[in-house]
């Protein structure tokens, strides 16, 4: 066979070759625009010859700080393209993470977009390896800043050049691009993609079991860019020719119901809150959403409640999935077998809520305390993952060597696995409850309480006991003009789990914390209700 490498520069080269015609959208402040393959492809050769003669060169950080739009996608291919490497960073995350990650990189130049320039600026003291700001605006003139050197992408791209050719000698083993972990806990993670992992992330992509993406989608990737690469859904979508929908800065679920109908998206992809947010909204307005073919969800688990709603109330088909940054990030997605679809729909319903089974060019091995678990869906242990796209070490991070052991990522989440090979998520090791040397799944509990028709949101957490060592607590946002009672929701759960597994409380807020990708930020949340019990013990 021959050798050829797998290059990041190839999908897009694809692209302009064979859909030239086909349009990438971009909701943006002033509008919508649209360009086609042709033109991206002739931007992103722009900018790449513009980052060349900055000095970037091959193995150099180029950091981008922006929403989901065209200019992001053209920075995706036009940095891996000269061999510099892609560095998503999350706008959402705290300052002091901001700086982190850009110092740890050792980014040498920043693409920002214009709304995003005051956290840029909060941290420019802190960032002196930075040679260059690029604004990404559609104004003409660049806004007023405190950064410098700053320079107006688009006046940039006037000057460079639109046949400028791609680095065609790079390894497929050589980095390409890199995303941080939103980190819980102390200092993110930095996670490098090869262009190798990346090309065949994307072919995962396209398979009829994953997500089954083609030139005949218009995809919407509502997971940011900046969130391990829009899942992957930015890259493969080029390479396939599908058109792209960006929804830009700042969208809401009304935007997004609203580019549904506009644009006949067929595919889109985010965390459960997003589709939560979604849910209220087509519940409020006559929208026509049925482009859509499926709806892919991740980042945590969906309850019930949701892909219930979305298949019989809208008749959208809802995928369960599950990656992480650290993985691409595509490990599992739910699919029924040919052989279930006949099955009865609450039956299939149990399979689709787990998160599914693993995409293939994966192994996986589930690790309890006495080894590797039966896969009988009851026996708990971590999931442990190896393959072309999971990576294989932190970035210049000391916490290496507890992830990643003996060839595999460990993953750090509990999971049980049933005889046909579907695997559930059932918490995170440091958040599964362990009540009197038994473990209590926070998942299921949370799942339970956001399928009762009161209530929006739901997590449970431990907290310490006495006598069983941690007990659940669950944390209750209501939906908006519902009512219920604790003892309600009590008689909601007590079919459904034995009574050692019920929560101690069940408290009521307005919203519960989440991490700058939409998680639910359990630590924060242990603190929050420590000082409430502390308050309410102390009257």
């Amino acid at each position: 066979m021959m050798r050829t490498q797998l290059n990041i520069s190839t999908m897009l080269e694809r692209a302009e070759m064979f859909f030239p015609a086909k349009q990438v959208v971009s909701r943006m402040k002033h509008g919508t625009v649209r360009h086609t393959y042709k033109e991206i492809g002739e931007r992103t050769r722009r900018l790449a010859s513009v980052l060349a003669n900055f000095g970037v060169s091959v193995g150099d950080r180029v950091g981008t700080f922006a929403w989901n739009h065209h200019r992001h996608l053209e920075a995706y291919f036009a940095i891996p393209g000269i061999g510099a490497v892609l560095h998503t960073i999350n706008i959402r995350l705290s300052p002091q993470h901001i700086a982190y990650i850009i110092n740890h990189a050792d980014d040498r130049v920043l693409l920002i977009d214009d709304d995003l320039l005051p956290a840029i600026e909060a941290v420019k003291d802190e960032i002196p390896n930075v040679r260059a700001f690029i604004i990404m605006t559609d104004e003409e003139e660049l806004p007023e800043t405190t950064l410098s050197p700053v320079y107006h992408y688009e006046k940039l791209l006037e000057q460079g050049d639109p046949a400028f050719p791609f680095k065609k000698d790079l390894d497929e083993y050589q980095p390409a691009g890199m995303c941080y972990t939103s980190a819980t806990t102390g200092n993110p993670k930095g996670v490098m993609y090869t262009h190798r992992s990346t090309v065949l992330h994307s072919m995962a992509l396209g398979l009829a079991d994953t997500q089954g993406l083609c030139e005949r989608d218009v995809a919407m990737p509502v997971v940011p860019m900046f969130h391990v690469n829009a899942w992957g859904i930015p890259f493969a979508a080029t390479w396939f020719g599908a058109t792209l929908v960006m929804p830009g800065p700042a969208f809401t679920p009304k935007v997004l119901a609203q580019l549904i109908e506009s644009e006949k998206v067929t595919i889109t992809a985010g965390v459960p809150t997003i589709w939560l947010g979604l849910l209220q909204e087509l519940e409020k307005g006559n929208y026509d959403v049925s482009s859509l073919t499926r709806v892919i969800c991740g980042g945590a688990a969906a309850p019930k409640g949701i892909i219930r709603a979305f298949e019989e109330k809208y008749h959208i088909p809802f995928i369960h999935a599950y990656g992480m940054t650290e993985t691409s990030p595509l490990v599992l997605v739910s699919r029924l077998k040919s052989y279930q679809q006949d099955l009865p729909y609450e039956e299939k319903l149990e399979f689709r809520a787990k998160q599914g089974i693993l995409a293939p060019g994966l192994e996986m091995k589930i690790v309890g305390k006495d080894g590797e678990v039966n896969w009988d869906g009851k026996e708990m242990g971590e999931l442990c993952l190896r393959g072309p796209w999971i990576a294989a070490e932190y970035y210049n991070d000391e916490r290496t060597k507890e992830a990643f052991r003996d060839g595999w990522l460990h993953t750090g989440d509990v999971v049980t696995v049933d005889e046909e090979g579907f695997v559930k998520i059932v918490d995170r090791t440091k958040d599964v409850i362990k009540s009197g040397g038994e473990w209590i799944s926070s998942v299921d509990l949370e799942n339970a309480l956001m399928a009762h028709e009161a209530v929006f949101e739901a997590a449970v957490v431990a907290v310490p006991h006495p006598k069983w060592q941690e007990r659940p607590i669950a944390c209750v946002v209501l939906k908006e003009g519902k009512t219920v009672t604790k003892e309600e929701l009590y008689d909601f759960l007590r079919p459904q789990f034995t009574k050692w597994w019920l929560p101690d409380d069940i408290v009521f807020m307005k919203e519960i914390p989440k991490t700058s990708v939409g998680k639910f930020l359990k630590r924060k949340l242990r603190d929050q209700l420590q000082e409430y019990f502390t308050n309410t013990n102390a009257q």
